[in-house]
């Protein structure tokens, strides 16, 4: 199967007085044609980073030192801003992360969605017009809305005015931001849907940031897990949940509340920062089932079963065998519980 989306190597780095913050730090991951790819983490992990690097929106003092980003065979990083211009919307589109913020306050809703037609293809007016409101039409907006403003909308609603954004010109590629944020339980029902649908109706693929491991569990067809910057584990989302590999992964899983037990457990230690991550494996200052080997040695992302990636010391026989363990019996614990609760 090709890939729609090759990331390679992807390096996301911001200039600060205290030196670089390596938000994305070598990242490697393929997307697939119709399907809907999830990016899962602990805030502040550079799953936004990464969605805003494929959009060239890295502005400074962030700046990209390695990598590749091909959108069916061409370099979203190397190509000319008029040509990245003719992609964006058209073929490549964006649900930003708050959508209340992405929209400008004082025009009414069509004549953004209007702007934006126009902005990135050839439409005259009335074409941009009446594609904008089929787009509204395509995710359960009524026509009024069409002459409302932002702040006449609610969050769940204008959440709903992005993602007819991001659909009225048909593009291939669709990358979410959090596209469920600060929305009540009903709203992001519907909006989930809603992508589910630009999927199923419209063969659109989607690969959607959330940090909400629910949220994935309900629409994606393979999820990617990040940590510090870097890619921990990648399996299709049943067996994701069903038998996670990576110990982080296991920690996520028993963080989401289940009715299976009392309360959720929460992952021991706080989050590294990019301005100095861990030495070796990323997470083992907060793995219980770290051992020597995980201090110094950065363990390759590599495919332990078919379709099925992680980066974790565990699945390499020798380093497993050859080195001593800490923590051994909580490890035990901590994967009982996830599996018992996936």
């Amino acid at each position: 199967m090709t890939p729609i989306l090759e990331v390679r190597d992807l390096r996301v780095y911001f200039k600060t007085i205290y030196g670089d913050a390596k938000s994305v730090d070598g990242v490697s991951f393929d997307v697939y044609e119709r399907e809907i790819f999830g990016i899962a983490g602990e805030s502040g992990c550079g799953k936004s980073t990464l969605v805003e690097a494929a959009l060239r929106l890295i502005k400074p003092p962030g700046y990209v030192p390695t990598g590749e980003i091909r959108f069916r065979g061409r370099d979203l990083l190397s190509m000319k801003p008029r040509e990245l211009q003719k992609l964006r919307w058209k073929e490549v589109a964006y649900i930003p992360q708050g959508s209340m913020n992405a929209l400008n306050p004082v025009l009414k809703v069509s004549e953004q969605l209007t702007d934006g037609i126009l902005a990135h293809s050839d439409a005259s007016k009335k074409e941009a017009r009446s594609a904008a409101l089929a787009g509204l039409h395509s995710v359960g907006m009524p026509p009024e809305v069409a002459e409302m403003y932002p702040h006449e909308l609610s969050g769940g609603m204008s959440q709903r005015v992005a993602i007819s954004m991001s659909t009225s010109m048909k593009p291939s590629l669709i990358l979410a931001d959090e596209p469920i944020t600060a929305l009540d339980v009903i709203m992001q029902r519907l909006n989930l849907q809603t992508i589910a649908d630009l999927r199923d109706e419209h063969g659109i693929t989607i690969m959607m940031v959330a940090h909400d491991m629910a949220c994935h569990a309900e629409i994606c067809d393979r999820i990617c897990v990040m940590y510090g910057g870097r890619m921990m584990e990648i399996a299709e989302t049943t067996l994701l949940f069903s038998d996670p590999l990576h110990p982080y992964t296991h920690g996520l899983l028993k963080a989401v509340p289940s009715i299976k037990r009392r309360e959720s457990e929460s992952i021991e230690g706080i989050a590294p920062s990019p301005l100095n991550w861990p030495s070796g494996c990323r997470f083992h200052p907060r793995c219980p089932r770290r051992m020597e080997v995980c201090v110094d040695t950065v363990p390759p992302m590599r495919e332990v079963r078919p379709g099925r990636f992680v980066a974790c010391h565990l699945f390499d026989t020798e380093a497993a065998e050859g080195a001593d363990t800490v923590g051994t019996a909580d490890a035990g614990e901590s994967t009982d519980a996830a599996e018992k609760s996936a």
